[in-house]
């Protein structure tokens, strides 16, 4: 088995236990690991540090950098120890938002798609030791990633040493999916030449020097999906909505009938919206995204999706158990890329990209928040729905009219934070319908929105506000600016939305 897993022999030597590997773990160090949305990310070496250290009373400080998510093995356990005083670039863990929240660890939100080039030129601290899951290690020393591929090409490219943990819960199926390329610094570099979503121009392993790799790790803890909430009633209204506008683009000879290949964002409400695509009449269908989840798979079940490219398979625990098992059937229809080149600009604008992304709010002009809750609080991240919405042949903005079981508007006259300007927002979608901004001025866009979108029970509102705001002065993007503000604070007045 360890033949099987560990192909160059000198490597064996290096077999560790998780607790020796942590030794290599120094106070202050920038560590950067596998990992993108809780799949493939190392844990039994940051298990075994934290034991270690709550067992000696050390403690020490660590920034991480990671493609994505990862999950309690790693950002949460860290976390709650207060061990991370930075993180790079995306999280979802509630034990690390606290800490990032109260200003205990610093957290750089950024496009997904930037931060291999942070890395590799030195606009961020240089990575000391990288840690990589990974399936099996070649006669070379090469890496066979499992189910995600993100940062890790660039990780392993720029540490100084590398802790390899052979994760024997991955099969080794999983070899021949990833399609590993790596973009030159400028001025050197070229094309990337994908002009469709199966073309495969890289390597199916991680490229590494034996000499890098300074210690391997033997583990089978599995990664641990998140389970996605099912599918309500609003989340089949929102996808029916989406539906109707791509048959709209279709027969107005603005999309082919198979569309052109869909990226879709992360989460219970990204998943149940595109799993409204398997009941729909489209066929033959592209997927070129970050992240495949559980209705990405449905729908390559059923043949609907004819390839898809990401940099993670990241479904629930369910669908990772379907995943594993019909590993082979799999290998063939999806592959992996690292996310410099899954969330490229250029290759997004080539291939025409359609970007389905979640909004926390969105205001009457288009403007759209994705990631901070009352414009301070992080909730998650930009991650790559920045990478697509930019570069996208359309881009689609999805959120419920209402949250908070309606006590709040999803639908705001500003929004706390931007995250995506009006400029990079064509169509927004609620369970109302959808409201077509491509072409229309901030006022046409505002009537659309409202009209289309926002919930009846604050219309009123809505309409009240832009009506007054078009008694003002300037006439192109009419504000009432400390009423816009007291739109949110009225929130927290009414204890509608409580603190963290």
């Amino acid at each position: 088995m360890v033949e099987q897993r560990i192909r160059n022999h000198h490597l064996i030597q290096k077999i560790m236990s998780p607790n020796e590997a942590s030794l290599l773990i120094k106070d202050g160090m920038n560590i950067a690991t596998s990992g993108f949305t809780l799949s493939s990310y190392p844990k039994a070496v940051a298990l075994a540090l934290v034991e270690r250290l709550k067992k000696s009373g050390e403690k020490i400080r660590i920034g991480l950098y990671t493609g994505a998510s990862v999950g309690e093995e790693l950002d949460g356990i860290l976390a709650q120890e207060d061990f991370l005083c930075r993180r790079y670039p995306y999280q979802t863990n509630e034990s690390l938002r606290k800490r990032i929240n109260a200003g205990t660890c610093a957290y750089t939100d950024m496009h997904l798609s930037h931060f291999s080039q942070y890395v590799k030129n030195g606009f961020v601290p240089k990575v000391d030791l990288a840690i990589i899951e990974a399936v099996a290690i070649t006669e070379e020393g090469n890496l066979i990633p499992g189910n995600s591929l993100g940062g890790s090409p660039t990780f392993v490219e720029m540490a100084d040493q590398v802790i390899v943990e052979i994760n024997l819960s991955h099969p080794l199926g999983f070899e021949g999916m990833a399609d590993v390329y790596s973009v030159e610094k400028p001025p050197f570099r070229k094309p990337i030449m994908i002009t469709k979503p199966d073309d495969r121009i890289g390597t199916t392993y991680i490229p590494c020097t034996p000499e890098k790799i300074a210690a391997v790790v033997i583990t089978d803890i599995p990664d641990q999906g998140k389970k996605f909430a099912a599918v309500d009633e609003t989340s089949q209204q929102i996808s029916q909505h989406l539906i109707d506008f791509l048959k709209q683009e279709v027969s107005a000879g603005r999309l082919p009938e198979n569309l052109l290949p869909i990226q879709s964002g992360v989460g219970s409400v990204a998943n149940a919206v595109l799993a409204g695509l398997k009941e729909s009449s489209f066929e033959n269908l592209w997927v070129y995204t970050e992240v495949v989840q559980d209705a990405v798979l449905d729908l390559i079940d059923v043949g609907k999706v004819k390839a898809a490219s990401t940099t993670a398979v990241s479904p629930s625990p369910e669908g990772l158990k379907k995943f594993k098992e019909n590993i082979d059937f799999y290998r063939d229809k999806i592959i992996l890329r690292p996310m410099e080149i899954s969330n490229n600009p250029e290759v997004i604008r080539r291939l025409g990209v359609l970007a389905f992304n979640t909004a926390i709010e969105a205001d009457i002009y288009g403007n759209v928040n994705s990631t901070n809750i009352m414009g301070s609080r992080i909730m998650n991240g930009i991650g790559g729905s920045g990478d697509f919405a930019r570069n996208a042949y359309i881009s689609v903005f999805t959120t419920p009219s209402t949250a908070k079981g309606g006590a709040i508007s999803s639908i705001v006259p500003m929004v706390s934070h931007h995250d995506h300007t009006e400029h990079d927002v064509m169509v927004i979608v609620t369970e109302r319908g959808f409201a077509d901004l491509r072409g229309l001025c901030p006022k046409e866009r505002a009537k659309t929105i409202i009209e289309k979108c926002a919930h009846p029970d604050y219309q009123p509102m809505l309409w009240d506000y832009f009506e007054r705001a078009c008694k003002g002065k300037f006439q192109h993007t009419p504000h009432v600016l400390d009423e816009a503000l007291s739109w949110h604070k009225r929130l927290l007045d009414t204890g509608n939305m409580k603190a963290e």
